[in-house]
């Protein structure tokens, strides 16, 4: 059973309910207007409780001896995913359910922000501790300000929805600054997974011809921005190879905490080689009911000569 915070009444001093800011019709309140309240306060705006609702659920956790989420669950007047919401407010962890009253709805591949309490989602928890230890620790990880290229074999593996979910996973550590960029201008996709529509992009500052944004924050995300690949370009492999790329990367490791890059798959080209080697460390994607181990061994002898850290493997059973 899920455990509550305590929570103040949802009613002021007199009986009656507390007083909030009103809330777009549909639209759930900023993140930064919910931390400094009640479980109860947060899920009588949340829901628009009455004050005869609130009432009830106060007695209710009054004679049951539980919290005021659960109370307000057992009589179901909230659900289970709005209590979790709103701790998921106080506490600074980005959430958004997947209910029908969302007013955001996010790519269903983002398992992380639409299903952080699950498994895939602990999953990849566990792999931003290792990729933290491996790469970003000071006392065992690589020697240099790293960024972390994301790369497979083939199409399909999941690198995609890999580096998201787990550049996702590294800005709910929260207190930093976490940037992925999609370096795959062969087949780019993060675009659709976050939902940003730009010409300007990777390609743009590669070919010079960046005359606008490109670097974007994401919306319910504090901390995590994506950079897209803009026009995909008919040269994606003379872009990576020139010197404007290892340059770009020790801008951005200088200018934030963790730089994740998503790549094209290994059959399209030597583009992965060359990213991961500009970016100085790797985790190689292998989907469990597909990839060849022939395919991984090439793919890893194509980088063994460079000067890389190779962070280990992700066995992608989705």
């Amino acid at each position: 059973m899920v455990k509550f915070k305590d929570s103040l009444p949802a009613v002021d001093v007199l009986g009656r309910p507390r007083k909030v800011p009103p809330a777009a019709a549909g639209a759930r309140p900023n993140q930064g207007e919910w931390r400094d309240r009640s479980i109860g306060d947060i899920l009588a705006e949340l829901r628009s409780l009455s004050a005869e609702q609130v009432e009830r659920v106060l007695e209710h956790q009054r004679s049951s001896g539980v919290r005021f989420g659960e109370a307000a669950v057992a009589l179901g007047v909230a659900s289970r995913e709005d209590v979790l919401y709103a701790l998921a407010q106080q506490f600074h962890y980005p959430y958004a359910p997947d209910a029908p009253d969302s007013p955001r709805k996010f790519s269903p591949e983002l398992v992380t922000l639409r299903e952080p309490f699950g498994p895939r989602a602990e999953a990849f928890r566990a792999l931003r501790s290792q990729v933290m230890m491996r790469v970003w620790s000071g006392s065992v990880g690589h020697a240099d300000r790293a960024a972390l290229a994301v790369i497979s074999p083939d199409s399909g593996d999941g690198k995609s929805y890999t580096v998201a979910n787990l550049a996702i996973s590294l800005a709910q550590l929260g207190g930093g600054r976490t940037l992925l960029v999609d370096a795959n201008m062969r087949n780019p996709r993060q675009h659709d997974i976050f939902d940003v529509k730009t010409a300007n992009g990777l390609s743009s500052v590669l070919s010079g011809r960046s005359d606008g944004k490109v670097i974007h924050s994401v919306a319910g995300v504090p901390g995590l921005f994506v950079m897209t690949v803009g026009t995909t370009p008919p040269n994606p492999l003379e872009l990576v190879e020139r010197p404007a790329f290892g340059l770009l990367m020790r801008k951005l490791t200088s200018q934030f905490d963790h730089v994740l890059v998503d790549t094209p798959a290994a059959t399209h080209g030597s583009d992965a080689g060359v990213i991961a080697a500009r970016c100085g460390a790797a985790v190689l994607v292998a989907h469990r009911h597909s990839s060849r181990l022939s395919s991984l061994q090439e793919l890893l002898g194509s980088i063994a000569g460079s000067a890389l850290l190779v962070a280990g493997v992700v066995l992608n059973e989705r």
